[in-house]
């Protein structure tokens, strides 16, 4: 009995060193948790920075970017026509290693003279570019797109598709820009809830009301330069939306990197005029 007691005292004992080292081991790393993390405090913007082609950074004229009723909305009851202008809003922070969960929907008419597959369109902009490194005109950051979309009647495209603006990622280890999911199509007009899985530069995983329909690796920009992370974005393409929630959960590993899109493409020499 004494040493079966002995022996069941050094077990306990152990077990209780090995988790106060792993409790301490987790309280001292920030890049863990186990709660879901409101971006989006429902209230206002100010963790949030707009850019639109051809506006300048933290410049959104037409108020199109909005913390209304406790949702961010994406509105245009005071922009007139479209006119290339599409838009972005970037979150403050950075990041590398973590899950991203939105429920969203479309709402009302898209704005005249919108293009055609904007219809109802948002998305999801991983590992974007630093928001100060783009190009005045630039219409896109370069970035990781899960694509948000509703469609029209007797149209049926899934919803979390991948778009690649100025990246590309693996599949298969083949190199892709752009990729399908295995998702059912939505109206867009009903809550949806999209969750991606990013784990740095090695894995992306697309879920769509909690089921995973797409999954891919090794995003890089269109240089070959590959990307470990990067900000967090929605955008403005024509057509009003509204997120009732945008919550992360960082996983271990996670860091505040980010990167400044692929290198402006050399000018050609103007050729000389011949007498």
């Amino acid at each position: 009995m004494r040493r079966t007691s002995f022996l069941t005292a050094i077990l306990v004992a152990g077990a209780l060193i090995a988790g106060s080292s792993h409790a301490s081991s987790c309280s001292s790393c920030k890049s863990c948790s186990s709660k879901w993390i409101p971006i989006f405090n429902g209230k206002d913007l100010n963790d949030w920075t707009p850019k639109f082609a051809g506006t300048e950074l933290g410049v959104d004229e037409n108020d199109v970017f909005r913390a209304e009723d406790g949702m961010l909305k994406v509105c245009y009851d005071k922009v007139e026509k479209f006119k290339g202008d599409f838009g972005h809003l970037f979150y403050k922070t950075p990041y590398s290693h973590y899950k991203i969960r939105a429920e969203f929907r479309a709402t009302g008419e898209q704005l005249p003279g919108g293009p055609g597959w904007a219809f109802r369109n948002n998305g999801l902009m991983l590992h974007c570019q630093e928001p100060a490194s783009m190009e005045l005109g630039q219409k896109f950051p370069s970035s990781i797109e899960a694509q948000t979309k509703g469609n029209k009647e007797g149209v049926s495209a899934p919803m979390g598709k991948l778009f690649t603006p100025g990246t590309a990622v693996k599949k298969d280890g083949k190199l892709v820009q752009g990729l399908t999911p295995d998702s059912p199509a939505f109206s867009g007009t009903d809550w949806v809830t999209l969750e991606v899985e990013v784990r740095g530069n090695e894995e992306f995983i697309h879920r769509v009301n909690g089921k995973e329909c797409l999954r891919y690796q090794n995003p890089q920009l269109d240089c070959g330069t590959p990307i470990q992370g990067g900000y967090i974005g929605i955008q403005a393409e024509t057509h009003p939306y509204e997120f009732r929630k945008i919550e992360i959960l960082p996983l271990p590993g996670n860091q505040a990197v980010a990167h400044k899109g692929n290198p402006p493409k050399a000018k050609k020499p103007a050729k000389k005029k011949q007498k």
